[in-house]
């Protein structure tokens, strides 16, 4: 069995797709977006593709594909869609799998479901992305309790933003939880910067120490 893991992030928009492209790059992995809502732009999984220079063969197809930008649940309501959390599965691949959740981990993915019901069952080591900003103490250590009450393996935390270092102490402090870097603002965002930020904030190491 190769690596796995869920990317997640205590909010939407906060560049956890952008983390995910260049993890899939680092690993040589494949990626797995498995509810897309929002069609109109670039997909997450385009975006990954693209910034990662993710080759078609380890790009997967999503298993939901929503018109709306906004939760899966209202989405696929007006799309006439019924999803079926139980039949989401990590997909087998020959790679190591990076799967991207959508906005936080209380996102509800139905009336009766959020996407954390779905990763408490996967029992796949979470990596969960987070501002560096005002606010974020407060959301992150509120996504880590609700992670630890479903008892879902935490791998570590990952900042997305600018230099705080008192944020990036105080969370892993009351948080017992690992810094597994920070991927600062890239301007202009190319492949290569990504690559590149990748490589000067984290160790791949990290990642790689995940039991298979």
């Amino acid at each position: 069995m190769r690596r796995r893991f869920v990317v997640t992030g205590t909010d939407t928009g906060i560049g956890k797709t952008i983390f995910s492209a260049a993890l899939t790059d680092a690993l040589g992995a494949c990626y797995w977006k498995p509810v897309q809502s929002g069609l109109d732009e670039e997909t997450d999984t385009e975006t990954v593709a693209r910034l990662g220079r993710i080759p078609p063969a380890r790009i997967l197809p999503e298993a939901y594909r929503l018109n709306t930008p906004v939760s899966p649940h209202l989405s696929a309501r007006r799309d006439g869609v019924a999803i079926r959390p139980d039949d989401l599965s990590p997909p087998s691949v020959d790679h190591p799998l990076v799967i991207e959740g959508a906005g936080g981990l209380l996102v509800p993915l139905t009336e009766r479901t959020v996407f954390a019901d779905v990763f408490a069952r996967w029992q796949l080591p979470v990596v969960l992305c987070a501002r560096s900003g005002l606010g974020t103490i407060n959301h992150t250590l509120l996504s880590l309790e609700a992670l630890r009450s479903r008892a879902i393996p935490i791998l570590g935390v990952v900042f997305i933003g600018d230099e705080q270092a008192d944020t990036e102490t105080i969370i892993p402090q009351l948080g017992r939880v690992r810094r597994l870097g920070r991927l600062p603002r890239i301007g202009p965002l190319t492949p290569d910067r990504l690559r590149q930020a990748f490589r000067e904030n984290f160790d791949i190491a990290e990642f790689q120490e995940v039991p298979a």
